[in-house]
């Protein structure tokens, strides 16, 4: 959990199953724990409830064999049930102090954050981590906001001192771009769960970092 907080891995994977090439989440996460992916966040919006809860059991299950940090995007009661590492929020979910209330000390607490004051706030309020971004134009969500930039990412590694995570349209050929900014921890959506080979794109991606 600990690791976690940290955010002491290079890459942080989330789900998004429209985009799998009709792979589930389970066979997808499979592949990502076999590349030696530490976090894992779960982001199924449309799905219903009760196959989320069952989906995300099996999850935790594997996760938890393999110690790797389980994230629930958003639903906070689907966290508590299936006993996540911890939740991610966003601007307009309950704030980060009734979140804190219901899940308690030991549950991680990240959240979205699109501009300096976002990020101050969140540092100040008692995230345990935030989301930087969207760095470039992403289509992986619907209601995402317009790309904030480099400059941001810039901001934040000079003024903030939690961990943070780089997000949004970050790919294999502009991943250097966004490491050598000062981002320790890049999270890839579509990059990752669209590849052929979920393995090789992670070593792939790597390299790319290393080059």
């Amino acid at each position: 959990m600990d690791k976690c907080r940290n955010l002491n891995t290079d890459l942080y994977c989330i789900t998004a199953e429209k985009f799998s090439k009709g792979r589930s989440n389970v066979e997808v996460i499979r592949e990502m724990i076999d590349g030696g992916i530490k976090i894992i966040q779960y982001r199924e919006k449309e799905k219903k409830m009760l196959y989320k809860y069952q989906e995300c059991l099996k999850i935790r299950e594997m996760t938890k064999k393999a110690g790797v940090s389980f994230i629930i995007n958003d639903d906070i009661a689907l966290a508590l049930a299936i006993g996540a590492d911890g939740v991610h929020i966003g601007q307009e979910d309950l704030p980060i102090e009734e979140v804190r209330k219901i899940v308690g000390e030991e549950m991680i607490i990240g959240l979205s954050t699109h501009s300096p004051k976002e990020a101050r706030e969140a540092e100040n309020r008692g995230a345990d981590y935030i989301g930087v971004g969207p760095i470039f134009k992403t289509y992986t969500k619907e209601d995402v906001c317009d790309p904030v930039g480099l400059e941001y990412l810039d901001y934040v590694v000079e003024n903030i001192n939690i961990p943070f995570v780089a997000i949004g349209g970050i790919k294999e050929h502009n991943i250097k771009t966004v490491s050598k900014r000062g981002a320790k921890t890049i999270c890839m959506v579509t990059e990752i769960v669209g590849s052929e080979s979920i393995k090789e794109k992670i070593e792939g991606v790597r390299r790319a970092i290393r080059e």
